[in-house]
């Protein structure tokens, strides 16, 4: 409780005051609304991509036997993405101005104001551009007959991180794997940086060792 408190209230007057829930991100009105995304767009946008390449998927006959396969392998391949990212790029650091303001602006926000809900989902100005460069790499691994079922696959794994996550930081969690979920992710929030980068599953925490402890932030505060 004591490092809710810390993370989401700041002490004046020697009580705690809660933090604001969001902040301004850039000083251009224009560049600053399209920071904010409703949590839905996401799926407005790429549920009609993925049924895209589903359809012209099924127009080359692929077979049935092939497809399900692909498409579950491609939403396997979004979670080591999903992690990869978390771990490499959102959480790179350097110690300059330009870095801290990098850092910031791809994930620094969402630690720093973690139920800022119109920032819990990537923008589509980040999605989309990252979902060209995701699917030229499988085109040129796989070619086109293959690379059409596992990038859907791997878009719908993205819809699945998104909706997640919003749901992690803004619903209740009542079923067994919600309340795990937002345990771990809360736990990478609040207790450990290093570790829990997997929103969607912690399967790739677990294979590279990097699953968030609770104490580590305690053993920090108390070595400092």
């Amino acid at each position: 409780m004591t490092e809710r408190v810390a993370q989401s209230s700041r002490l004046e007057g020697g009580r705690a005051v809660p933090r604001p829930e969001t902040t301004r991100m850039f000083e251009s009105d224009f560049i600053e609304r399209f920071s904010r995304i409703h949590p839905a767009t996401p799926f407005v946008a790429w549920v009609p991509i993925i049924g895209f390449f589903l359809y012209r998927t099924y127009q080359r006959s692929v077979p049935l036997h092939l497809v399900v396969p692909l498409f579950l392998a491609g939403m396997l391949l979004w979670t080591l993405t999903e992690y990869g990212l978390h771990r490499y790029v959102f959480h790179w650091v350097n110690d300059t101005t330009w870095g801290k303001r990098i850092h910031f602006i791809l994930h620094g926000v969402h630690h720093d104001f973690p139920n800022d809900k119109d920032r819990l989902v990537m923008p589509l100005g980040a999605s989309l551009p990252l979902g060209v460069m995701i699917y030229a790499v499988v085109y040129l691994a796989f070619g086109q007959l293959y690379a059409e079922p596992i990038f859907a696959g791997i878009a719908l794994g993205y819809l699945g991180y998104d909706g997640s996550h919003y749901a992690i930081h803004h619903f209740k969690q009542t079923s067994r794997v919600g309340k795990f979920l937002r345990r771990h992710h809360m736990l990478h929030h609040h207790a450990d940086h290093d570790g829990g980068f997997g929103v969607s599953t912690p399967l790739w925490d677990v294979v590279f060792r990097t699953m968030p402890h609770a104490k580590k932030r305690a053993s920090a505060d108390v070595a400092a």
